[in-house]
């Protein structure tokens, strides 16, 4: 119902233009996987590149705190200053490290569209409320491949979970009596070995994921036949109304081409089909063109010639040249000077004679 009140089926890929108003709008790819993957392995560069300092750091602080247990100020003030002090070092610590993460939750968004600034998707839609589109999504085809996805990675994440830690249960099982110290080592070489194949497989599953909801976002962008036709008449206008506002301006144009027609000093015709108007006097580099037309319009510049004495010279070859390549309120072009010349000899020599 909608893609007929939309003007039909939507099979036609979507304009630039489209495009653009969608990202606008905050409707941009994006997948909610290849934001995880990025987190994900910038914790693992953190956990392989700063977990020493991060631990030194804190193992220092913690340190002091508990072999000076006996000497901290149980009131309110001393309290309260250990406390923001312990703050300010477990911040300090971990501030890198947090930032890498922000830094790559923003990556994640950005490598897949530019930034956007749009509040649209914050505006409150009645229609998200509905009990019926409730139920649409629910069992959407976006909705199924969620499930599937979730499927999927719980599937192969468990699986390489096992295969990795099973190996190591009689490890793990002696860890609550070994010494302290060496379990963070011990930890850390898992949770690489954990997080680093997570990763791996993740990386898949982020790219397939990108292409799919690529795939339904750029479905949802589609156009139908109508759709391009209304949005053709938007940016570039109606096609009626623009015909009109050219006929206008021929029409403009050619009342004053009229009017600049009784300034000629002849005019060179093709009897029946075109006529050209020419003004030359003493001074002009070449003669200029003032006007110009073929059939009607040539019969218009003869009638308007011959109610003001402009001399009409015969000369269909001179005329149809004359027509084809110069442009009105210009030079006529170098090629015709001679052929020019010799008319305007002409009717400078018939005035001279009609004169005496």
């Amino acid at each position: 119902m909608a893609e007929q009140e939309n003007g039909g089926e939507r099979t036609e890929d979507p304009t630039q233009k489209k495009l653009d108003d969608a990202l606008e709008r905050g409707d941009v790819v994006k997948s909610q996987e290849v934001n995880t993957w990025f987190i994900i392995a910038g914790a693992t560069l953190i956990l392989l590149d700063f977990s020493n300092q991060m631990s030194g750091g804190l193992q220092t602080s913690l340190r002091g705190l508990i072999a000076h247990a006996h000497d901290i100020p149980v009131d309110g003030r001393g309290l309260l200053h250990m406390t923001g002090r312990l703050s300010v070092e477990v911040l300090s610590a971990i501030a890198i490290p947090f930032l890498l993460l922000v830094l790559a939750a923003i990556a994640g968004n950005m490598i897949q569209h530019r930034l956007v600034w749009s509040f649209e998707a914050l505006t409150p839609k009645l229609h998200k409320i509905s009990p019926g589109a409730g139920f649409k999504r629910l069992f959407s085809k976006q909705a199924l491949a969620n499930f599937a996805k979730g499927l999927v990675k719980l599937a192969l994440l468990g699986s390489v979970m096992t295969a990795l830690l099973w190996p190591e249960r009689q490890r793990l099982d002696t860890l609550v009596s070994i010494d302290p110290a060496a379990i963070l080592p011990l930890t850390k070489s898992l949770a690489l070995g954990v997080m680093g194949t997570v990763v791996a497989i993740l990386a898949i599953i982020a790219a397939a994921d990108y292409l799919f909801q690529y795939r339904q976002w750029f479905e949802r962008q589609k156009m139908s036949l109508q759709e391009i036709k209304d949005e053709f008449k938007q940016t570039e206008g109606d096609p009626t109304a623009k015909g009109r506002i050219r006929q206008l301006r021929i029409a403009r144009m050619r009342k004053r081409m009229m009017a600049e027609v009784p300034k000629a000093s002849v005019i060179i015709t093709n009897p029946t089909h075109f006529a050209v108007a020419l003004q030359y006097e003493r001074g002009m580099n070449a003669p200029l063109c003032l006007a110009k037309g073929v059939d009607a319009v040539a019969l218009k510049i003869r009638e308007i010639a011959a109610k003001h004495n402009i001399p009409i010279v015969e000369n269909p070859p001179l005329a149809r040249a004359l027509h084809a390549t110069v442009e009105i309120d210009k030079e006529i072009p170098v090629e015709h000077y001679k052929a020019v010349a010799e008319v305007i000899g002409y009717v400078m020599r018939l005035r001279r004679a009609i004169s005496r």
